[in-house]
């Protein structure tokens, strides 16, 4: 049973030893993503914007920070966590930040008026537009909400929704899941640290568990009184004698 329980201790301090070493390289992997998410944000000058008693801002108002949070928090579902919004560091770096982010770019981009130009009369749908310029309200509709067949409608919504918007709602899109990911390596770093640990500590006591007891060695002194007890009484018949 000794040897059994040495063996097990071995094997789990091996495995645990295994765990701790996964747990560092993880670590250390994941934290050169969050280095590398960080240069790219300064790298592109991507920051938000706060007031001086570190409230969001949108062009210099709060009024505005709080529309595209609304627009984040109830219209699209995202649970934006405070913790992840510091005015100390304005850096775009967490997935919250990316987020409002890109809701502030849709938001102004649904919020906005597009001019649109039409150098001939057109007919559409038994309705004339004469050539001249056009103010078109986006009025909240994102990209498949306008009909792109209409002589103002279709214009309005390649410019409002325009390749550079699409590319930058994706990329911030893609900082979102990179971050995400990141706080997962964390976790798993955590995760394996914790049971490598844990396989350590109890391999250790197994082994000791395991290990031989010394066996009891009998005093000599013992051996020699219960000598003399045996051997007195003859001395005693001699002496008698």
């Amino acid at each position: 049973m000794a040897k059994k329980l040495r063996a097990i201790g071995v094997v789990l301090s091996v495995i645990g030893i295994i765990a701790l070493v996964a747990s560092g390289i993880a670590f250390y992997r994941t934290q050169q993503g969050m280095n590398a998410l960080q240069k790219f944000s300064e790298a592109q000058n991507v920051v938000l914007s706060y007031d001086d008693d570190g409230n969001l801002t949108d062009r210099g108002t709060t009024e505005g920070a709080d529309a595209i949070m609304e627009m984040l928090e109830d219209e699209w579902g995202y649970p934006v966590l405070n913790g992840e919004l510091d005015a100390n560091d304005p850096v775009v770096n967490t997935a919250s930040e990316y987020m409002f982010q890109m809701a502030t770019i849709v938001h102004h981009v649904r919020e906005g008026t597009q001019t649109v130009v039409l150098t001939e009369d057109v007919e559409y749908n038994g309705e004339t537009f004469a050539a001249g310029t056009y103010e078109f309200d986006v009025d909240g509709r994102y990209w498949t909400d306008f009909d792109r067949q209409h002589p103002i409608e279709g214009p309005a919504r390649s410019q409002a929704w325009s390749g550079t918007v699409h590319g930058l709602v994706g990329e911030l899109g893609v900082g979102v899941v990179t971050h995400t990911s990141i706080q997962v390596g964390y976790a798993m770093a955590g995760m394996l640290g914790a049971m490598g640990l844990m396989g350590l500590l109890t391999g250790f006591a197994l082994t000791a568990l395991g290990k031989e007891p010394k066996e009891s060695k009998e005093p000599e002194t013992v051996l020699e009184t219960e000598t003399i007890l045996e051997t007195e009484p003859m001395d005693r018949v001699l002496v008698d004698a």
